[in-house]
Formats: C-alpha cells, structure tokens, sequence
C-alpha cells in the first residue's frame, strides 16, 4: 500500500500543479502554494500577538457514507445536526476517512471484500463539512488513496470549492489565518502518499518548517493499531494486520520538540489516553468521530469526543474541554456517551504523572508541575 517515499520540505501543494501530476502515488511533487508562502514571515505586532488566543476543536475519523455500504438521506445534510453546536472555534479540524470522488480506480478492486475497505462520498458532501463548522480536513491516512490520485485530486478540489483546507500531503501543510496568529496545520500517517509519521527525522524537519512560518503549529496524525484492543498507548512501533503503524509515542514527543503545541491522533478507531508533555496536550487517539454505515461500532467503539482547545499564540496553553459524543447505529453522532469517564481511565493507566486531569464535565487540565 505504501508508495513513494521522498518528501519536499515545501509549505503546499499547488492545485494545478498536483492535478496533472497526482496520477499515480509515485507522481506526488509539491510546490509552493497560494495558501502557504516559502520564507514568508510569521511577524505580526508584538502586543497584538501577546494577547491573541486560538480556540481550537479537533475530531476523529470523519466519513460521511460510502458505496456499497449506503449514503445517508437528504444527501448526508443533517449527519451533524446534533454536534454542530460543538464544532465551533478558530480551526476546526477533522480527519477525512476516505475521499470525496466518483471517479478513480478502488484500491480493492472490483469485488467487495470484508478485509478491504474503500471510501468515497460524492463530491457535494463536502458542503455538510463546511457547514458543520470545519476549515481544515486532514488527508494523511489510510484511506485518502482509496481511489488514487484521480480520488485525491477530485477531493482537494471538491474541499477547496467550499473554501476547507486540506493537510496531509508529502511535505505540504495548511496555514490559517486567525486574526494576527498564523496558524500551521500539519499531518502525518505512516504511507508514502502522507507526510511520514515513521521517518522522525522528516517529522522533526517539517515540523520546525512550518515553526518557521507560522507562530502556532498544530499537528494531526493517524497511526497506531486498531480495535477495541487497541485502546492503550505503549512505547514501541504499533502494528495492525502485519502493517507498520509508527511509534505514536515518539512521534508525538518529536513534533512537540520541533516545535507543535498541540497533537490530536486517530486512527485506531477508538478514544485513547491524554498527555501533557513539555507542557503541551497530546490527545492520542479521539476515535470514531462519524462513520455512517461502514465503521465497526459497540461499546468502545462507539465512544467519541469533541476536544476544545484555547492555546495562546506563543503555544502556551489556557484552557480544555473533552465534550462527549456517542455514535448510533448507523455511525451518526450525539452528544453525551462515556467518553469523559473513559479518557479518564485511559489517561491515568498509560501516563501516571504526565496524565491530564479531566473533570466530570471534561474540563483537562494539566498534571501538577505542567
């Protein structure tokens, strides 16, 4: 599933240029692009910045309905009718499990099999993101070469028509402007066609790149196994049907290093624990945020969350919030859910005196010390 390997430590990818290049995994060559400019200054007026503040909210794994498992009624508009109202702040940001495309050869071929799983949505659906309050969706996964490049390059198009930025791409991020604050949005996976999670070296360059050019940098990754057992976060690489899923915990330790002030994880498919590390939250895994129809849910499975963020413009954290969400059936969301009680747990087993505090009512704050 891997493709090619070389990353260009370059701040986007221009539309055009990706598009007639994107053919093939092994095609992928960013260049600079319109919403991230090389050598650009991060410099804004020193007391406008030292007062700013950034309020972020981050989800999991996002995919809004797929052939042959079904699309959702009324073209998928009310698949977050019951936590929009959560899904405020300055970035709001989500992981894109799949792509939005009618086209593309699938990655399984044509046969159904329940050991391959390949998502796409149509096009249109990336208006309910951008209604529900999104303004970056992350791309580095799993599944956003469900449908090659072809897939790809319908996705970005069909995000950037609705005005939603994208991140993920080989050395490409997103910077979003928050008044004075330029904010850098990265994100990683442990596949060629994504900034590489595994290759510490390539996440520590990036990550002190996009530093650089921007005075806040916040960083996504989809790694680690999957499944209820997979829940816990150990040291060591992780891996989930024979496939490298990178060392999440050294990942996260890395990026922070270089620079990011905040790290949001997905990809197991379940919530995990929370660390406070160098003062900074690491939210490992915030699990299955919607998955109609397609997702593998119960029990823990079905535990989601909302986690809002205030992070000064210097990266300094103010303030945290776990809101509860609980997926249904059909992979819909809703709010409440045992998600706050369940981090909880998770956090004080994995990280003992690094481990976040959270309330009853999913206020984090950070261990004694922090």
């Amino acid at each position: 599933m891997i493709g090619c390997a070389g990353i260009a430590l370059v701040a986007g990818a221009s539309w055009a240029a990706f598009a007639a290049s994107a053919s093939t995994p092994h095609a992928i060559r960013p260049v600079p692009s319109r919403s991230a400019t090389t050598g650009a200054s991060s410099r804004a007026p020193a007391p406008a910045l030292a007062s700013a503040q950034v309020r972020i909210a981050a989800v999991g794994d996002t995919m809004m309905g797929s052939p042959p498992w079904g699309l959702p009624p009324a073209g998928g508009t009310r698949l977050f009718s019951a936590v929009r109202r959560f899904l405020v702040g300055d970035v709001v940001m989500g992981n894109l499990e799949g792509t939005l495309t009618i086209s593309g050869p699938s990655k399984c071929g044509a046969s159904v099999s329940s050991t391959c799983f390949a998502f796409r949505s149509p096009p249109s659906y990336a208006r309910n993101l951008s209604a529900a309050g999104f303004t970056v969706m992350n791309g580095a996964n799993n599944h956003s070469f469900d449908f090659g490049g072809a897939g790809r390059v319908n996705t970005l198009a069909a995000l950037r028509r609705v005005g939603l930025k994208y991140t993920g791409l080989p050395g490409q991020f997103a910077i979003q402007k928050v008044g004075v604050v330029k904010v850098a949005i990265l994100g990683f996976a442990p596949y060629g066609w994504a900034n590489r999670s595994d290759l510490l070296g390539t996440v520590r360059a990036l990550v002190k790149v996009a530093a650089r050019q921007a005075n806040l940098v916040i960083v996504n990754v989809h790694a680690g196994a999957e499944g209820v057992a997979a829940q816990h976060v150990r040291p060591g690489t992780e891996y989930y049907l024979g496939e490298n899923r990178g060392d999440v915990l050294a990942f996260a330790h890395t990026a922070i290093d270089a620079g990011a002030a905040l790290i949001v994880g997905h990809g197991p498919h379940v919530l995990r624990g929370m660390e406070f590390y160098r003062h900074h939250l690491i939210a490992f895994s915030m699990g299955n945020f919607l998955g109609y129809r397609a997702f593998g849910l119960g029990g823990v499975l079905s535990q989601s969350g909302v986690l809002q963020v205030t992070l000064a413009a210097n990266g300094r954290f103010i303030a945290a919030r776990l809101v509860p969400v609980h997926l249904n059936g059909s992979g819909v969301p809703s709010p409440g859910g045992a998600g706050i009680a369940l981090v909880g747990r998770l956090s004080r087993a994995d990280f003992g005196r690094l481990a976040v505090g959270i309330s009853a009512g999913g206020v984090i704050t950070p261990p004694r010390g922090q």
